[in-house]
């Protein structure tokens, strides 16, 4: 499919990617009423569902997928949630394992190619909830998901109409180099710091399977794929796991109308991130690389974001084969 050109205009003040990242990130608000509802996975494990409701019955929902230690109430899962429901569609904001406050049962947690959960969480809305027309909007990780998700299997349900994946780390070396560079560092800490408070829960509760020396031993957040994530999840080493759940090489593989929507000015985002050949060759995949955005930070009027207001208009539109 060819490359999309993309319509955002960032605001003046709004154009710098570090600037536009940190807004959406600390500043930006978004208050929507939800209702939790937890959901057992496959292994016995649980995942906790924020629900919130168009005022009209429907058939549709979207399902809202976070970014690394991410949860339900973030601002760029309750914006889309509330535009949606405005316009006639439930929403439903998928807190990952561990993540909305609640401690997991598991040794195991949640990582960027974790589909086995998307698989219960969509069996849930066909099975239980009965939606006929599921949208999904993932976010940075649960973007990378999400296209992993598509395009891995022979089978997606036709009741998935569309997807759009925004600031998707299709490579997940690459966006991992990009997070150890200088320029990142105050992202990098932070990301670290929440995932090492966590894993120091982790122990206490599995002291047989980390010690405390091998807690103590992560510095960066590579360290701690080595150390947690890869081994947790039945991966060798962050090499493997990076190789195996990168969506990059399942991109060819979809089928259901999909939208990339990646910031040039992304900063955590390497070259490979932005997969236009695998989009010109796939008329199912379409690429929008806006000129500005940062991660996650497409700052528009009224609070209603641009990747927000494209989801909605993508969702809706009608496209041939």
């Amino acid at each position: 499919m060819p490359i999309l050109t993309s319509k955002y205009k960032a605001p003046y003040f709004m154009r710098n990617g570090f600037v536009s990242t940190v807004y959406s990130g600390l500043i930006r608000q978004v208050k929507i009423n939800q209702e939790r509802e937890r959901i057992t996975l496959f292994d016995g494990d649980f995942i906790d569902l924020d629900w919130s409701y168009s005022k009209e019955k429907t058939n549709k929902v979207i399902v809202l997928l976070h970014g690394l230690e991410g949860n339900g109430q973030r601002p760029y899962m309750t914006g889309v949630a509330k535009l949606f429901n405005q316009n006639g569609i439930d929403a439903v904001c998928v807190n990952f394992r561990g993540c909305s406050g609640i401690q997991n049962l598991l040794y195991r947690s949640y990582h960027s190619g974790a589909t086995e959960d998307l698989e219960d969480v969509f069996k849930h809305l066909l099975d239980v909830k009965n939606y006929a027309n599921i949208y999904v909007h993932g976010i940075s990780l649960g973007a990378n998901m999400i296209l992993k998700y598509l395009g891995e299997r022979d089978f997606v349900p036709e009741e998935i109409k569309r997807v759009v994946a925004v600031s998707a780390p299709c490579d997940l070396n690459g966006s991992c180099e990009e997070l150890h560079r200088f320029k990142n560092i105050l992202y990098h800490n932070r990301f670290k710091g929440y995932l090492l408070n966590r894993l120091k829960l982790k122990q206490l509760q599995y002291a047989d399977k980390i010690s405390i020396s091998e807690v103590m031993s992560i510095k960066t957040l590579r360290d701690f794929d080595d150390v947690y994530t890869s081994k947790a999840h039945g991966f060798e080493d962050a090499s493997d796991y990076y190789k195996q759940c990168s969506s990059l090489q399942f991109l060819p593989n979809i089928k259901t109308p999909s939208l990339i929507i990646n910031a040039l000015n992304d900063s955590f985002l390497s070259p490979e991130c932005y997969p236009v050949k695998e989009a010109k060759n796939n008329p199912h995949l379409y690429l929008e690389m806006p000129k500005h955005g940062g991660h996650v930070g497409f700052v528009n009027p009224k609070n209603i974001y641009y990747n927000e207001l494209r989801t909605l208009d993508f969702c809706n539109e009608i496209i041939e084969d």
